[in-house]
């Protein structure tokens, strides 16, 4: 097989991957508002009494959504550079994908058992997860795709790479937390976004 050859196929590779990821996304995130639902032929009191009973649902589904389209957005940016995808790469992405392709489960179970600090463990889990691996893709691929560390493009993989980071440990410590108090655990969850802007804005000053 020539070079050419093996650049298409390597080429080809990714982009099929990059397919499957979307497409593993797409469903997992029309799964979160299947249980966003109200029986026919309810009386007008049970029509409220449901509609309020959806709302947890709703919220969960919700902020699922945001995080899975978080998860593909990172997918594809990790996925971009790369003009190759080896075997071990191509088994962590689909493992993250397994992963997020699951996360609708522990939405529901969110949405009906928050105050157990089982369900929140499971939740936060789950996420800290799929940021793990992409972590781990970004580590093995960094001279792949970087060769040089002094690139701006390199100031900016190293802070996506270590918000990535962040957002796992925040994560992972929720679950310790959860067995604490679960409300609290959750909202640790909010240290993702101040720990983001922080990380950016090192990356920007090049002091990251």
């Amino acid at each position: 097989m020539t070079d050419a050859s093996v650049e298409a196929t390597s080429r080809a590779d990714r982009e099929r991957l990059v397919t499957l990821s979307d497409g593993i996304y797409a469903i997992a995130m029309t799964l979160l508002v299947l249980d966003l639902r109200i029986p026919q032929h309810l009386d007008d009191e049970a029509f409220r009494d449901a509609l309020r009973s959806t709302w947890p649902n709703l919220g969960s589904a919700a902020l699922s959504f945001a995080v899975l389209a978080g998860f593909w957005r990172d997918q594809r940016r990790i996925l971009a550079p790369l003009s190759a995808v080896s075997p071990l790469v191509t088994r962590l992405t689909l493992l993250g994908l397994g992963l997020a392709a699951v996360l609708p489960y522990p939405t529901t179970l969110l949405a009906e058992y928050a105050s157990h600090p089982q369900t929140i463990a499971l939740y936060a889990g789950t996420i800290a997860a799929v940021d793990a691996v992409h972590v781990t893709v970004l580590l093995l691929t960094r001279r792949q795709t970087l060769p040089s560390p002094d690139t701006a493009a390199s100031a900016a993989r190293r802070a996506f790479t270590a918000q990535l980071v962040a957002s796992t440990v925040v994560f992972t410590v929720s679950i310790a937390v959860a067995f604490y108090d679960t409300g609290i655990a959750m909202l640790t969850w909010i240290a993702v976004i101040p720990a983001h802007h922080f990380i950016a804005y090192r990356g920007r000053t090049g002091k990251l």
